[in-house]
């Protein structure tokens, strides 16, 4: 033991026992260790001194959530299997990433009666599952109203399979965590999904939408977007994607992504590293004292290569990379340092800032594009003008990771307006803009400069190029490197 750490003792001791002397210890103890270098893993006295802190009485309470008394302690929930399942099938329909709010139909033409087939069977399985949630709740099943479908229909039966049961009665429970500073997390698992969502993984997954980067106060959020150097062009296309991801605050453990956490839901996906990796590193190279006092001394890491490194709460064996995501999604009271860190850490929301402009926005993206016989090569930039393109873009980068379609589509509108070079595209914006929509229309976004509808087509002798942006004309910055 440290003689940092036996000061902290000592000062405990003398403090007392009282609440203000509980929110003092918290003070004394988070600047000592804040003086501490930082390493990378944890020695035996910071296991010992994380097991410590978790074991202390009221830090961490299992309870029935809120909705109990009226659906009853167990409920119908998809399942895990079912989920892997749609996504398989969507998969070998060749679809790749399909949205995650879609619900992708089978073509009546290709697969006859199947698609009707799947939704009786997803309402036989989660009629099924309520008769037993119903017994298990002590109340009398009601008789199943629905059809069983009967067996998987041939073409689909080919395709992906038998389908395993596609809904399960399960028994959601509320795990609430609390924090000496007075930060309490409140997290429910078995999280419902829609019943074909195809990207549902872990059951005891947890999810939390957090608070909206525009919900927190103006002068709060220009700080954080100042430090983070983020011009206003490119803060208002980040912000207008990251209300469908959540708040600095938000986490989820229950789909694809392995780990979420933050405003553009920084994924470890199944290696235990990804983006959620590069924002904690970057946290503990830029702000490493910020670091050690927000996740280090609850039990939470990152290596030099960006994997997660996680101990386990009851044995304090220390896990890293995929072994670290599956002990933060089972252990809640990991979850919630992500969470507590999100709402009060300005050094982790700034790195949450800065990992999304370096990852994710689309600006610099380098582009080659072939048409007519032609090479161009340019960025993004130089075609995508405006707010609503970009956030376009920046939407289908975060959420599948590539902008494919978008050289195929610039090198169509070159071939039908008889452009000579393909920046030249930029008068057609809109057209590019449609056609690369992913989630969300940002066209329909009141206040993000966008560009408008061209009617009349360039030619190859300089037709009328004009009216190139409603709200903003200007051309957005480049990415700070």
């Amino acid at each position: 033991m440290g003689p940092k750490v036996r000061m902290a003792l000592e000062l405990s001791k003398m403090i007392g026992m009282t609440p203000l002397g509980a929110r003092i210890r918290w003070i004394v103890a988070a600047s000592l260790v804040a003086t501490t270098s930082v390493g990378f893993g944890f020695t035996d006295d910071e296991r010992e001194s994380v097991l410590r802190f978790w074991s202390q009485p009221g830090r961490y309470e299992v309870a029935a959530p809120a909705r109990v008394a009226q659906l009853g302690e167990w409920q119908v929930r998809l399942t895990p299997a079912g989920s892997m399942w749609l996504h398989s099938l969507n998969t070998k329909r060749g679809l790749g990433k399909v949205p995650p709010t879609t619900d992708a139909k089978l073509n009546p033409a290709q697969f006859g009666d199947s698609e009707r087939w799947i939704e009786a069977r997803i309402a036989w399985d989660r009629a099924v599952a309520q008769q037993l949630a119903d017994q298990k709740n002590g109340r009398t099943p009601s008789p199943n109203p629905v059809r069983d479908p009967g067996p998987t229909p041939a073409p689909l039966l080919a395709l992906a399979g038998a389908p395993p049961p596609l809904a399960e009665a399960v028994r959601p429970r509320l795990h609430i965590i609390r924090f000496p500073d007075g930060q309490e997390s409140r997290l429910e698992d078995h999280v419902a999904m829609r019943p074909r969502y195809a990207f549902y993984r872990f059951h005891e997954g947890v999810m939390s939408g957090g608070q909206s980067v525009r919900g927190l106060p103006s002068s709060e959020v220009d700080r954080l977007y100042q430090k983070a150097g983020i011009s206003g062009f490119q803060r208002r296309v980040l912000e207008a994607v990251s209300l469908l991801e959540g708040g600095f605050d938000s986490v989820n453990t229950y789909d694809t992504g392995f780990v979420s956490v933050g405003v553009i839901q920084f994924a470890s996906r199944s290696a235990g590293a990804g983006a959620l990796g590069r924002v904690l590193l970057r946290m503990k190279k830029d702000a490493p004292r910020a670091f050690e006092v927000d996740f280090r001394r609850f039990g939470l890491d990152v290596t030099e290569d960006a994997r997660l490194v996680a101990l386990d709460l009851e044995s304090g064996e220390e896990k890293v990379g995929p072994e670290a995501n599956q002990v933060i999604i089972q252990e809640k009271r990991l979850v919630a340092v992500f969470q507590r860190a999100g709402r009060t850490s300005d050094a982790f929301r700034i790195a949450q800032l800065q990992v999304a402009m370096d990852d994710y926005y689309p600006g610099n993206v380098e582009l080659e594009v072939k048409w007519n016989g032609r090479t161009w090569s340019g960025t993004v930039q130089d075609v995508i003008q405006t707010e609503a393109g970009m956030a376009t873009l920046m939407d289908r980068l975060v959420n599948t990771g590539n902008l494919n379609g978008l050289t195929t589509t610039l090198a169509r509108i070159a071939t039908e307006n008889g452009l000579d070079c393909i920046s030249d595209c930029a008068t057609f914006e809109y057209q590019i803009t449609r056609a690369m929509t992913y989630r969300k229309d940002y066209l329909a976004v009141a206040d993000l400069s966008k560009p408008r509808l061209i009617a009349t087509q360039a030619n190859r002798s300089g037709g009328p190029r004009t009216g190139r942006t409603q709200n903003s004309s200007q051309k957005p910055p480049a990415k700070k490197p």
